[in-house]
Order: C-alpha cells, then sequence, then structure tokens
C-alpha cells in the first residue's frame, strides 16, 4: 500500500533541518502558482508485511532528504537520488516494528516544506537464530572458518547469503558454501581458499535483521557480529600408519608424539583428511553409547581436544600406554600419554588443522562433521555458494 501525501502546514516549514546544503534557494514570483509537492511513501498502513525496503517518491519537486526512524530510535539510512525524486532505504523494514517517515521537501519555485508519515509491519510469525563460531575476540587457528548454524530452514539461501559480510586485514580470498550440519540444521560457513595468514584480522558482519528465511524457516529479527584474529602457522600431522603425531609451527617441527589411533578394520577406525581443532575441553566424560560403538567404556578422559561432531578426539589415554608407537588400538580418537597430552594440550588453539592420514580409516571428515571444509577443493567449495 502506498500514501499520497502533500504536506500539512502543521508540518511545514520555510526551511527544513533536514535539508541538503547544496538546494537551490530560489525566490518565487509574485505571479507564480507554488504547488506543493507530491510525497508518496511505500509501504503505508497498519500491519504491512516487512522485508522491503522504505520508498519515498516526490512528484512536483524534489526529496532533500527522508529519514525512517523505529519506535527504539533507529534509522534506516538511505540516500535521496541525483534527481531528487526518490529515496531508497539500504535496509528492509523488520517485523514487528512502527516506523515514522520525515520527507523534507523543495518545490520547483523554492519553497522548503517536510511531510510526515507513519506505518507499522506485522510481527513475524516464527523467528529464525543464529549460532555462531568463533566468538568475538578470540584468537584461532590457521584452518577455521566462520561457521553460521541456523535454528530454522533457511530456503532463501541467496538472499540470507547477501546479508553476510566478511572484512579482513589483507584482503584474503573466500567464499560461503552451504552445508548440512551434523545436528541435521541448515549451515554456512566462509572458509579461505588456503589456510589463513597469521596476524589477520577477520569481521563478520551478518546485517540479517528484516531478512525472509522463506518457507518454514521464520524471519530474522536481529543482526550479528563477531571479530577475531587469525594466530601462530600452525599445523597438527597425524600419520596413522607410522603411529605418530608431530606439531608444525611456522614450518619447523616443534615435537614428535607416539599415538594409536582407531582399531583397524571396523566402526572404530579414526577419520582421515583435514579435521579442525573445534574445542578444549579438558576432562570430560565419554560414554561409547553417545556415538553408537559396541564394547561398552564409560570413563572421564584428560586433555580432551574435540575434532569432530562425531566423537573424535585427542586426548590422553594412559590404558593404551603399550599401544602408543606401534598400534592402532583406539575406539576412534587419537591417544597420548598423559605427560605428552598435556603438553599438546597447552600448545594447541581451536582453529588448528590436523592433518591426519592413514590406509585404514572410515573415510575422509565430512564438512558438516565438524569443519571438514577443507577436504573439498577450492572449486567443490566455491559451488556450495547460493550466489555462483
Amino acid at each position: 500500500m502506498t500514501a499520497l501525501l502533500a504536506p500539512l502546514a502543521a508540518c511545514s516549514s520555510n526551511s527544513s533541518p533536514g535539508a541538503s546544503s547544496g538546494a537551490p534557494d530560489t525566490k518565487v514570483p509574485p505571479n507564480a502558482v507554488d504547488r506543493p509537492v507530491t510525497v508518496t511513501v511505500t509501504p503505508m498502513g497498519e500491519r504491512v508485511p516487512a522485508g522491503e525496503p522504505v520508498r519515498v517518491t516526490a512528484a512536483g519537486g524534489r526529496l532533500t532528504s527522508v529519514t525512517v526512524t523505529d519506535a527504539e530510535g533507529h534509522s534506516l539510512a538511505g540516500k535521496v537520488a541525483a534527481d531528487g525524486r526518490s529515496w531508497v532505504s539500504d535496509r528492509k523494514a523488520v517485523p514487528g516494528a512502527a516506523y515514522a517517515v520525515t520527507a523534507a521537501t523543495r518545490t520547483e519555485s523554492g519553497t522548503a516544506k517536510s511531510t510526515k508519515a507513519a506505518f507499522t509491519t506485522a510481527p513475524a510469525d516464527k523467528v529464525n537464530k543464529v549460532d555462531w563460531r568463533p566468538g568475538a575476540g578470540s584468537t584461532v587457528g590457521i584452518a577455521q572458518p566462520i561457521s553460521l548454524v541456523f535454528d530454522q530452514p533457511v530456503r532463501n539461501r541467496a538472499e540470507v547469503e547477501k546479508q553476510l559480510k566478511i572484512t579482513t586485514s589483507n584482503g584474503t580470498e573466500g567464499s560461503w558454501g552451504w552445508i548440512r550440519d551434523w545436528s541435521g540444521r541448515d549451515r554456512v560457513d566462509w572458509r579461505p581458499r588456503t589456510y589463513w595468514k597469521p596476524g589477520t584480522k577477520v569481521t563478520l558482519n551478518a546485517d540479517l535483521n528484516g531478512t525472509d528465511s522463506g518457507a518454514a524457516g521464520g524471519w530474522f529479527v536481529r543482526d550479528y557480529t563477531t571479530a577475531f584474529t587469525i594466530g601462530a602457522r600452525q599445523i597438527v600431522k597425524v600419520d596413522l600408519d607410522s603411529h605418530q603425531l608431530t606439531l608444525v609451527r611456522d614450518g619447523e617441527t616443534v615435537r614428535r608424539i607416539p599415538v594409536s589411533g582407531g582399531t583397524p578394520g571396523g566402526d572404530k577406525r579414526s577419520w582421515r583428511g583435514t579435521a579442525v581443532l573445534m574445542a578444549k575441553e579438558g576432562t570430560i566424560n565419554m560414554n561409547s553409547e553417545t556415538v553408537g560403538l559396541r564394547d561398552a567404556y564409560n570413563r572421564m578422559v584428560d586433555h580432551s581436544m574435540r575434532l569432530t561432531w562425531s566423537g573424535m578426539y585427542a586426548h590422553a589415554a594412559p590404558w593404551n600406554a603399550r599401544y602408543f608407537g606401534n598400534t592402532n588400538h583406539s575406539s576412534g580418537c587419537i591417544g597420548m600419554s598423559d605427560a605428552n597430552a598435556a603438553w599438546f594440550y597447552g600448545q594447541v588453539r581451536p582453529g588448528d588443522p590436523f592433518e591426519i592420514t592413514g590406509k585404514d580409516t572410515k573415510g575422509v571428515v565430512a564438512p558438516g562433521n565438524g569443519f571438514g571444509a577443507w577436504n573439498l577443493s577450492w572449486t567443490e567449495w566455491q559451488q556450495k555458494s547460493a550466489l555462483r
């Protein structure tokens, strides 16, 4: 719905405080007819649909400025067109909001006036929320993606992806990719073409407020932002055939640690490929029933470092001491001695890549099983963007 609004005396003035300084100051000839500017605001009315920009047009004169604010004082920014005939907000009207519009105009004869209007948007029938990683202010490893997991389905993926802006301190090349999270929810990750350069500063601005997820997904009703820094270049190389873990920092070997990986020949095998350290969880309870394994175990495990959602960790495993460095004999995790695990736990950080090789494994870590995007080629990853 649109509204045609002629300026009223109650909201008119000889000079509008919102008028641009470059507007002409033309005197009205004594015999000229000073016709009012007709201002049209779209949308207009009560409980109108959200998710569209606010548009203001002028006929019979020019717009000199437009302000659109909600009841909390937040503004929708925009710019008057060069010909002064239109203005469009940069952001969309959000659900469940009340907006006030003030349009400052100048007639063809040079008289400045202003027009006011108001409208409300319908509330969201369903809200979509976002869980994101990494957290604000963190320092992460060179393989850390930016990952957004959505509470509700996202059908308008291209529209959502357009609102996601990545800024880096060195122009890092990267791409968004849509995947299915291990939880079954929709997820979109941004990863660089190659591992991050140490020291890179990264900012995500997800301007999602007022964006419709699509069928069954609901509306986003807030924006999200996070900023983080990339730490040292650390790579953990795990060779399951030689049963060795090697920490490499800035191209130099820091330490080799004898380990034992997943038992060959069945469901207890480890994953291969590139896994990314998701979190350092410390001492946790590990129960085989939670990952669907037979031969039940239920024990407290120290220095636990999560690599996948499916339950693969690197951790202390003193009960497996006789196998370190010679045999894979775990339930899928990468085990090491208490002393080595304590040291290693203190060296690594979330986002460090674990490059795992071995002949007898369950396969390559999937993109949604933790941060497995690195197991796709750059071309394959780019194809997962909704904007390609």
